[in-house]
């Protein structure tokens, strides 16, 4: 299928927002919260473009937490179209973007252009952003100890309140997807 049918297929970030069951409270408060720099003539350069987005997700990550109410403020300024699938039910899509080759991490951002063609990707997550989360997993315990599963459990907890409070976090998602943008 084509990128255009896929961005056809997708719902709504409204919807989207609308349908979450976890997560929803964290992304809303991100959404809320974050202040998008005044860059008005940047948001211009990135209108001209007409980009249109399709997101890869699920309300369960808390990467798409932090990631998805960022790009929605940029997409107001600048004017792109952004519409959601669920990873899980658009599998097909989903394994042309795996991360390392392998990896069904999300949300993975595909920006399009008017004649659906793929002009950028971004995700799952900012280079620091994946620093903290390398720190945070090389400090657990090995997987065959018998509290890693519960020293995983406290360090998705503290990885998710991280997201949801860490303003330096959400500006480097920023400056990350900024830089992308400002790319094509």
């Amino acid at each position: 299928m084509a990128l255009n049918q896929w961005f056809e297929k997708a719902m709504s970030a409204d919807d989207y927002i609308e349908k979450m069951e976890k997560n929803k409270e964290g992304l809303l408060h991100i959404y809320d919260t974050f202040n998008l720099p005044d860059h008005t003539d940047l948001y211009e350069n990135i209108r001209e473009k007409n980009l249109r987005a399709i997101v890869l997700t699920e309300d369960w990550c808390g990467d798409a937490m932090l990631n998805v109410p960022i790009l929605l403020r940029i997409a107001e300024k600048a004017n792109i179209d952004v519409r959601m699938l669920l990873r899980d039910d658009n599998l097909e899509l989903m394994d042309q973007y795996l991360t390392n080759g392998k990896s069904r991490s999300i949300p993975i951002f595909i920006f399009i252009n008017e004649e659906g063609n793929e002009v950028a990707k971004w995700g799952p997550r900012a280079a620091k952003v994946q620093e903290f989360i390398d720190e945070s997993r090389a400090a657990l315990p090995p997987k065959d100890a018998p509290d890693h599963e519960e020293k995983a459990n406290e360090m998705y907890k503290f990885i998710g309140k991280s997201f949801r409070d860490n303003q330096d976090f959400w500006d480097e998602v920023y400056n990350s997807l900024i830089n992308k943008l400002k790319s094509i």
